[in-house]
């Protein structure tokens, strides 16, 4: 177990660092080769766990969530007002590189739907001029 967690710790310190918020394959690799991990191990952990990424993704991670409690609370219209203020589509980075936006199944918050997180922050009773304010405070250096 004392192993896992220090993988994990390892893949954090390493997206964390780079400029593109991911895990490159050049990076696995070293990382296996430094500490006597096979590629395929790390490569499993950074796939398993959804706070890695394989892909660029921005400096920033939105997840909306979209269950059903949320889906009754227009959801849908939070996500397209999302999609219009950032430029980009689910799954998508901003041109700018600080936000990525994707969905998410549940994130516990349906007292308070609909309901986003950025990065480990949630944000619930959602509307346009209050995604406004929480994406633009972020554009100024939250």
């Amino acid at each position: 177990m004392e192993e896992k967690k220090h993988l994990l710790e390892q893949l954090h310190d390493i997206q964390d660092a780079d400029k593109e918020h991911h895990l490159s394959p050049k990076k696995v690799v070293e990382l296996s080769e430094k500490h006597g991990y096979s590629p395929a191990k790390v490569y499993g952990v950074e796939t398993f766990y959804t706070m890695y990424s394989t892909e660029p993704r921005g400096k920033h991670i939105i997840r909306i969530c979209e269950n059903q409690s949320c889906h009754m609370a227009n959801a849908k219209n939070i996500i397209q007002h999302l999609e219009k203020k950032l430029e980009t589509s689910v799954g998508g980075t901003t041109k700018d590189g600080l936000f990525t936006l994707e969905l998410s199944s549940c994130l516990g918050m349906c007292s308070v739907s609909p309901a986003m997180m950025i990065d480990d922050v949630p944000y619930g009773n959602l509307t346009e001029d209050r995604i406004n304010e929480i994406i633009d405070s972020y554009k100024e250096g939250k």
